[in-house]
C-alpha cells in the first residue's frame, strides 16, 4: 500500500501541439501506484492513468466534485472555475441534469441525423465549389456542431463570432487574471441571459424553453442555474466534437491505410469513431480533480480524505490491461469500453449526439473526398483545456 511519494511530477506531460500522448503517461502507468503530480496552480494531487483505477474514481460516489469548491482545486490557470453542473454532486447534479437528459437520449438523438447528414453533405459540397485548399476547421468541424446545438438549444447560429470569444475564454488555461476571466463568463452569462428573456416573451420548441418552463412553472432551478446550464450545453455541445473532427481526419491519415481502409469500408464508422474516442487523447491534460470524502483504497494507493485525485482518461485508454493493441488504431475493434466520454454520474451527458455528428462527419467526407489530404501547416490550438487544429488546410 502506497499513502505517501517521491517529489510530485510537473504536470500537464502533454505537449499542446499535436496529439501525441507523452510517454511520460507509460510511465505513471507502470508505477507503483498512482503518481504524485503538480499542476501550475492549487495544491498537489494524485494522478490516475490505469483504467481500473480512472474508472474507480470516476464512478464512485466516495469522490466529490462539489468539494473543490472549497478547495484549492490543482489547475492550468490562476482563476478558479466555479458553479455549474460539472461542480455539483448528487442530489443537485442529479436534479439538474434529469431536466435536459431527455433531449439527449438516443432515440431523441437518432431523429436528428437526417438533418445532421444534410448538413454534413452541403458543407462538402461548399468546400468544393470554394476550391483547395480549404480550412477543414472553419468550413466543417465548427459549422456541424454549432448549427445542430444552436437549433437543440435555441441560440441564433448567427451569433457564432460572438460566443466563440467566450467559449474559448471559458476553456482557456491562459494568464486570464481572475478579473479578465470573470468578465468573459459575466458577458457570456449576460448574452445568455438575454436570450432567455426573449424566449420567455416568446416560447418556442426548444431546449431553452423547456428549462424555462422547468423554472417558472415547476421551480426545479434557480435562475443562475438555468443560464448556467444553458451556457454549459452552448459551449461543451460544440468544443469538443468541433475539435475531434479534425483531430479524428488526422488520426486517420497519420495512420498508413487507415483513412483508405475506412473510404473502402464505410460500415466500419460507428466502430471507428469509438475507437478514435478511444485513441485520441482530447485533453491536454487530465480532467476536472474529483476529492476523496473519506479514506478510498484506489489501486495500489490509499487516498486519505481530502486529497484530489486527477483523471488522465486518454492514459486509461491506452492500458494494454483493458484493452488489446492498445496504442494501435483498430478500426474494427469491438466491446470498446473506453473512457472517452468519461464514467460515472459525470458522463458526457451529450454522448449520443456528439456521436451521431463524428459519425455523419466522416461519412461525408470519406464519401465525398476518398482522396483527402492535408495540404498546409496545421495551426494547433494553445492554452487550451482541449487538444486540436485551430485551422487545417485541406486538399482532395
Amino acid at each position: 500500500m502506497t499513502t505517501t511519494s517521491t517529489e510530485p511530477l510537473a504536470y500537464p506531460f502533454n505537449e499542446e501541439e499535436g496529439l501525441a500522448l507523452n510517454e511520460a503517461y507509460a510511465a505513471a502507468r507502470e508505477a507503483d501506484g498512482m503518481v504524485r503530480v503538480r499542476m501550475p496552480h492549487g495544491e498537489d494531487s494524485w494522478l490516475a492513468t490505469r483504467y481500473a483505477d480512472a474508472r474507480l474514481v470516476l464512478g464512485d460516489r466516495r469522490f466529490s466534485r462539489a468539494m473543490a469548491e472549497h478547495k484549492d482545486e490543482p489547475r492550468m490557470a490562476a482563476h478558479r472555475r466555479t458553479g455549474g453542473i460539472l461542480m455539483m454532486d448528487p442530489p443537485d447534479h442529479t436534479r439538474l441534469r434529469t431536466l435536459v437528459a431527455k433531449a439527449f437520449t438516443m432515440r431523441r438523438v437518432e431523429l436528428l441525423r437526417p438533418r445532421v447528414a444534410e448538413l454534413a453533405q452541403g458543407l462538402v459540397e461548399d468546400m468544393k465549389a470554394a476550391g483547395q485548399p480549404a480550412d477543414l476547421v472553419d468550413l466543417y468541424a465548427l459549422p456541424i456542431p454549432v448549427a445542430v446545438i444552436c437549433e437543440l438549444l435555441g441560440v441564433p447560429a448567427a451569433d457564432r463570432p460572438r460566443f466563440r470569444v467566450w467559449s474559448d475564454a471559458a476553456l482557456t488555461t491562459s494568464g486570464l487574471t481572475a478579473e479578465e476571466a470573470e468578465r468573459n463568463r459575466e458577458e457570456l452569462r449576460a448574452y445568455m441571459a438575454g436570450l432567455i428573456a426573449e424566449h420567455r416573451a416568446e416560447p418556442q420548441d426548444d431546449l431553452m424553453s423547456a428549462l424555462i418552463s422547468a423554472r417558472d412553472e415547476k421551480d426545479r432551478l434557480s435562475e443562475l442555474e438555468l443560464v448556467d446550464m444553458c451556457v454549459g450545453i452552448l459551449v461543451a455541445g460544440h468544443e469538443t466534437t468541433a475539435s475531434q473532427i479534425p483531430n479524428f481526419v488526422y488520426a486517420l491519415l497519420d495512420e498508413p491505410g487507415q483513412w483508405a481502409r475506412l473510404c473502402a469500408e464505410p460500415e466500419l464508422i460507428p466502430s471507428a469513431v469509438e475507437e478514435l474516442l478511444r485513441f485520441v487523447p482530447l485533453g491536454a491534460g487530465a480532467g476536472f480533480a474529483r476529492y476523496a470524502t473519506e479514506d478510498v483504497q484506489v489501486g495500489d494507493v490509499l487516498v486519505r480524505a481530502g486529497e484530489p485525485v486527477l483523471v488522465a482518461m486518454g492514459a486509461a485508454n491506452r492500458d494494454r490491461l483493458q484493452f488489446t493493441d492498445a496504442e494501435g488504431l483498430v478500426l474494427a475493434r469491438e466491446d470498446n469500453r473506453h473512457l472517452g466520454f468519461g464514467h460515472g454520474v459525470h458522463h458526457c451527458l451529450g454522448a449520443p449526439l456528439a456521436r451521431l455528428e463524428l459519425q455523419e462527419a466522416l461519412k461525408a467526407l470519406t464519401r465525398e473526398m476518398p482522396g483527402l489530404r492535408v495540404a498546409g501547416d496545421i495551426v494547433w490550438k494553445t492554452q487550451m483545456l482541449v487538444r486540436g487544429a485551430r485551422s487545417m488546410p485541406i486538399g482532395w
